[in-house]
Protein backbone atom coordinates (compact mmCIF):
# COMPACT_ATOMS: atom_id res chain seq x y z
CA UNK A 1 0.00 0.00 0.00
CA UNK A 2 1.33 3.16 -0.68
CA UNK A 3 -0.47 6.64 0.84
CA UNK A 4 -0.41 10.18 -0.37
CA UNK A 5 0.36 13.20 1.99
CA UNK A 6 -1.05 16.28 0.58
CA UNK A 7 -0.18 19.42 2.77
CA UNK A 8 -2.64 22.72 1.28
CA UNK A 9 -1.09 26.09 1.40
CA UNK A 10 -5.00 27.62 1.63
CA UNK A 11 -6.63 31.25 1.83
CA UNK A 12 -8.07 31.44 5.25
CA UNK A 13 -10.91 33.47 3.31
CA UNK A 14 -11.40 30.41 0.39
CA UNK A 15 -12.35 27.61 3.54
CA UNK A 16 -15.80 27.50 2.17
CA UNK A 17 -14.40 26.95 -1.27
CA UNK A 18 -11.65 24.39 0.01
CA UNK A 19 -13.70 22.62 2.33
CA UNK A 20 -16.25 22.19 -0.95
CA UNK A 21 -13.12 21.00 -3.32
CA UNK A 22 -12.11 18.63 -0.43
CA UNK A 23 -15.54 16.86 -0.05
CA UNK A 24 -15.57 16.43 -4.05
CA UNK A 25 -12.10 14.56 -3.90
CA UNK A 26 -13.01 12.31 -0.94
CA UNK A 27 -16.15 11.22 -3.36
CA UNK A 28 -13.07 11.30 -6.14
CA UNK A 29 -10.85 9.37 -4.92
CA UNK A 30 -13.46 6.58 -3.15
CA UNK A 31 -14.81 6.64 -7.26
CA UNK A 32 -11.74 6.16 -8.80
CA UNK A 33 -10.33 3.33 -6.74
CA UNK A 34 -8.61 4.26 -3.69
CA UNK A 35 -9.05 4.85 0.25
CA UNK A 36 -9.43 8.00 1.74
CA UNK A 37 -8.90 8.89 4.91
CA UNK A 38 -10.07 12.41 4.95
CA UNK A 39 -8.91 16.27 4.90
CA UNK A 40 -7.87 17.66 8.21
CA UNK A 41 -8.96 21.25 7.92
CA UNK A 42 -7.05 24.06 10.26
CA UNK A 43 -8.71 24.21 13.44
CA UNK A 44 -5.63 25.60 15.87
CA UNK A 45 -2.48 26.41 15.08
CA UNK A 46 -1.81 28.07 11.67
CA UNK A 47 -5.41 28.94 9.99
CA UNK A 48 -4.08 28.56 6.30
CA UNK A 49 -2.59 24.97 6.30
CA UNK A 50 -4.71 21.84 5.74
CA UNK A 51 -3.25 18.09 4.89
CA UNK A 52 -5.18 15.17 3.18
CA UNK A 53 -4.75 11.68 3.08
CA UNK A 54 -5.23 8.87 0.59
CA UNK A 55 -4.13 5.39 -0.10
CA UNK A 56 -3.72 3.31 -3.35
CA UNK A 57 -2.47 -0.61 -3.19
CA UNK A 58 0.51 0.34 -5.45
CA UNK A 59 2.49 2.99 -6.83
CA UNK A 60 1.23 1.40 -9.94
CA UNK A 61 -2.48 1.90 -8.74
CA UNK A 62 -1.84 5.33 -7.76
CA UNK A 63 -0.34 6.46 -11.39
CA UNK A 64 -3.39 4.94 -12.99
CA UNK A 65 -5.93 7.11 -10.79
CA UNK A 66 -3.75 9.41 -12.17
CA UNK A 67 -4.65 9.05 -15.72
CA UNK A 68 -7.87 8.19 -14.84
CA UNK A 69 -8.51 11.49 -13.01
CA UNK A 70 -6.93 13.73 -16.16
CA UNK A 71 -9.91 12.66 -17.80
CA UNK A 72 -13.03 12.52 -15.70
CA UNK A 73 -15.25 15.46 -16.08
CA UNK A 74 -15.93 15.96 -12.01
CA UNK A 75 -12.48 15.95 -11.37
CA UNK A 76 -12.07 18.75 -13.96
CA UNK A 77 -14.72 20.67 -12.43
CA UNK A 78 -13.66 20.00 -9.25
CA UNK A 79 -10.01 21.36 -10.70
CA UNK A 80 -12.04 24.02 -12.13
CA UNK A 81 -13.37 25.39 -8.68
CA UNK A 82 -10.24 25.79 -7.09
CA UNK A 83 -8.99 27.57 -9.87
CA UNK A 84 -11.84 30.25 -10.04
CA UNK A 85 -11.93 30.56 -6.29
CA UNK A 86 -8.15 30.20 -5.69
CA UNK A 87 -9.14 28.30 -2.33
CA UNK A 88 -5.51 27.05 -2.67
CA UNK A 89 -2.02 28.65 -2.73
CA UNK A 90 0.24 25.79 -3.19
CA UNK A 91 0.65 22.07 -1.86
CA UNK A 92 3.32 19.40 -1.46
CA UNK A 93 2.65 15.88 -2.14
CA UNK A 94 4.88 13.10 -0.67
CA UNK A 95 4.28 9.44 -0.59
CA UNK A 96 4.75 6.73 2.24
CA UNK A 97 4.46 3.08 3.61
CA UNK A 98 1.87 3.38 5.76
CA UNK A 99 2.50 1.19 9.47
CA UNK A 100 -0.78 -0.14 10.48
CA UNK A 101 -0.74 -3.01 12.50
CA UNK A 102 1.19 -3.00 16.47
CA UNK A 103 2.94 -5.43 18.19
CA UNK A 104 3.71 -6.10 22.39
CA UNK A 105 6.94 -5.04 23.46
CA UNK A 106 7.31 -8.94 24.02
CA UNK A 107 6.66 -9.49 20.50
CA UNK A 108 9.64 -7.35 19.54
CA UNK A 109 11.85 -8.26 21.86
CA UNK A 110 12.17 -4.73 23.55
Amino acid sequence: MITCTVRYEIDPDQLDAFEAYAKAWIHLVTKLGGTHHGYHLPHEGPNDIAYCHFSFPSLADYEAYRTKMWADAECQRTYAHAQRTKCIRRYDRSFTRPLLDGATVDELGL
